[in-house]
């Protein structure tokens, strides 16, 4: 696939995103160095030949033989996902806003429950895994032999293997919460002839956020992917005044691009209420308030962008053997051998502005943005006005009031070729994945 295709492969949403090219080079400048449901695709590539035989032999004087052989295996593999999330939460527990007011003759009471609101949004997609075998396979012998004088023996064999992984993720999540739990805003007054109490619950707020999203895992070739077979050539025997060239080349690219985009916004109110209760303008009993507890417990977590390649492509030849031997006088042999391989890895990840440019990351947006408002009120209660001899004092008593927010970001991590002091200790996701980028997320855990 050329570099044009895949940029129009990465069309999204009526908006074109960059193609490869354009990739590669803000990776170049932006790569930083520190799941998962999704398109999972395993692609193994089988060697194309099996064996190659190719021999110019016992041909008569003064011939002409020309062999011209060309063996092409390309490969390509695009692994493409985008995910716009949008979760936009509204949780309200009341047993509050009660008014007892205007009574005259007994006491009078307000006692409520409590008040619990617990929210949990987990994000878990993006993820692209391919394991592909780049060697060529098989084995290859090419030999002129035995071909009489005089004559002209040519062979020409190019063998030609490409591998090209695309891997691209995109994720655009939104997390909206407002949570709200209250058992205050309690109103008792203007009663006569007895005590007056207010007595309120618990008020309990709990926000969980986690977005994991955005892990390429990409084993190319690697020592399990198998041997490359052996190559043999040899010009043997041939007459005098022949002229005998053997021109072979061996050829193996891999290009390996990884790119990750994360625009991540958790924007969290949470509240939780027990206070705000107004007992005034009472006569003639005892007047108090006692407030429960108010907690707001926030936690947000945000693991985003990893990258894990392991690419070994060595496995070309597994045995060479060039010979020139035991031809007649005035010949010209000649064997001209070209083995060649060229590997290019990009690994980038944008989430957040970051320095040299890293937020502009294939002109996307990108950025890890967590606003939280956290509030736990026992307070602002009011006993006042409140007139006669009930024989003690108003009373306000509150309860305690806790807010815990802990918010916890970790990604953009590129890991090039195995890491082999990776241990595996137990990880707080349930990622059913493949066990090399389970391996990362392992390791960046232990060394966070």
């Amino acid at each position: 696939m050329s570099l044009k295709s895949y940029k129009a492969l990465c069309e999204v949403g009526g908006e074109k995103r960059k193609g490869v090219k354009q990739y590669m080079n803000k990776f170049q400048k932006a790569l930083a160095s520190a799941l998962a449901t999704g398109a999972i695709l395993a692609n193994t590539v089988l060697p194309v030949l099996a064996q190659t035989t190719i021999v110019i032999s016992g041909n008569g004087t003064n011939s002409d033989n020309t062999s011209n052989v060309s063996f092409t295996q390309s490969t390509t593999v695009v692994q493409s996902n985008v995910a716009d999330v949008n979760n936009d939460v509204y949780a309200d527990a009341d047993t509050g806003d009660n008014d007892a007011k205007d009574n005259t003759g007994g006491d009078v009471s307000i006692k409520t429950g409590d008040a619990d609101v617990d929210v949990n949004v987990e994000n878990t997609l993006n993820s692209n895994s391919a394991q592909v075998d780049c060697c060529q396979g098989g084995d290859t012998e090419i030999l002129i032999s035995g071909n009489g004088s005089d004559t002209d023996n040519d062979a020409n064999v190019t063998l030609d293997n490409s591998t090209t992984v695309f891997q691209d993720n995109y994720a655009d999540v939104t997390n909206k919460v407002d949570a709200y739990a209250d058992t205050g805003d309690n109103d008792a007054k203007d009663n006569t002839g007895g005590s007056v109490s207010i007595d309120t619950g618990d008020a309990e707020t709990s926000v969980t956020l986690a977005t994991t999203a955005n892990a390429n895992s990409a084993t190319v070739g690697g020592s399990g992917s198998g041997s490359g077979g052996s190559l043999s050539v040899r010009i043997l025997g041939n007459g005098t005044n022949s002229d005998n060239t053997i021109n072979l080349a061996l050829l193996g690219s891999l290009a390996l691009i990884q790119g990750n985009v994360a625009d991540v916004l958790n924007d969290v109110y949470a509240d939780a209420d027990t206070g705000n209760n107004d007992a005034k303008d009472n006569t003639g009993g005892e007047v108090s308030i006692e407030t429960g507890d108010a907690s707001v417990d926030v936690s947000i977590d945000n693991m985003v962008n990893f990258n894990w390649a392991d690419a070994d492509c060595g496995c070309l030849l597994s045995d060479l053997l060039v010979k020139i031997a035991d031809n007649g006088s005035d010949t010209d042999n000649d064997i001209n051998a070209t083995l060649g391989s060229l590997l290019t890895v990009f690994q980038g990840n944008c989430a957040g502005d970051g320095p040299s440019g890293a937020g502009s990351l294939g002109d996307s947006d990108c950025g890890l943005d967590n606003i939280v408002d956290a509030y736990a009120d026992t307070g602002d209660n009011k006993a006042k006005d409140n007139t006669g001899d009930p024989g003690d004092d108003p009373s306000v008593v509150t309860g305690d009031a806790s807010t815990g927010v802990e918010i916890e970001n970790s990604g953009n991590s590129n890991v090039y070729g195995a890491v082999s002091e990776w241990e595996l200790p137990e990880w707080d996701f349930n990622f059913n994945f493949s066990f090399d980028l389970s391996d990362l997320l392992d390791w960046l855990s232990d060394h966070s």
